[in-house]
């Protein structure tokens, strides 16, 4: 069992019924059946200003900012299914990882990203399931000292493949799902377990 592993799980829609926000619930419960303690995460709930340096230099970060900040710093890692808005990845999301990098007194830049493991994941009503912006979410997070999974599934036809349930019709579709969130905690307990001997 990895019970020392934790796991945050969100994606960059703003959306109350979100596909991504469906999907990667799905991955998040077989991290959890991995072993790992998971948290869901919704963005909405956590409403940040567009970033801007003027408003960060006048009143320092937003108290939501700080929340997220601790949020994120207490896990190991992270699944994301990120929706691709005009062939790349939310501005939401965008707009929470500048907020997320800003320093912060007390802790190191970037600490909420440096050393953590990301699981990508996304999906679409369209036939290319969100693909495209994964490479671009994928650059954002490793240039931020996040490590991401070679591992990423976008699933295509969404509204078909999910519908009013919780579970994903094509079987292979589900199965890849469930794969990644198992796989992130491997990787993180792998590398607990090697820093640790």
């Amino acid at each position: 069992m990895a019970s020392n592993v934790s796991i945050l799980a969100f994606s960059g829609s703003l959306r109350t019924d979100s596909w991504n926000h469906r999907v990667v619930e799905i991955a998040a419960a077989a991290a959890r059946d991995a072993g790992a303690e998971v948290t869901i995460l919704r963005l909405r709930d956590h409403p940040l200003p567009l970033y801007d340096g003027g408003l960060e230099q006048e009143s320092g970060l937003p108290p939501q900012a700080v929340e997220l900040k601790g949020l994120f710093r207490e896990h190991d890692g992270f699944l994301i299914a990120s929706p691709e808005y005009n062939g790349s990845y939310s501005g939401a999301l965008k707009n929470t990882v500048d907020w997320l990098t800003r320093p912060q007194e007390g802790y190191p830049g970037l600490d909420c990203f440096q050393g953590k493991v990301a699981g990508l994941l996304s999906c679409s009503p369209g036939r290319l399931g969100g693909i495209r912006g994964l490479p671009h979410l994928r650059q954002l997070l490793s240039g931020i000292g996040t490590m991401v999974l070679a591992r990423q599934i976008a699933i295509p036809l969404i509204t078909d493949e999910l519908g009013e349930t919780t579970t994903l019709r094509t079987e292979a579709m589900q199965q890849g799902v469930e794969r990644l969130g198992r796989e992130l905690v491997e990787v993180i307990t792998a590398m607990k377990s090697s820093s640790s001997s």
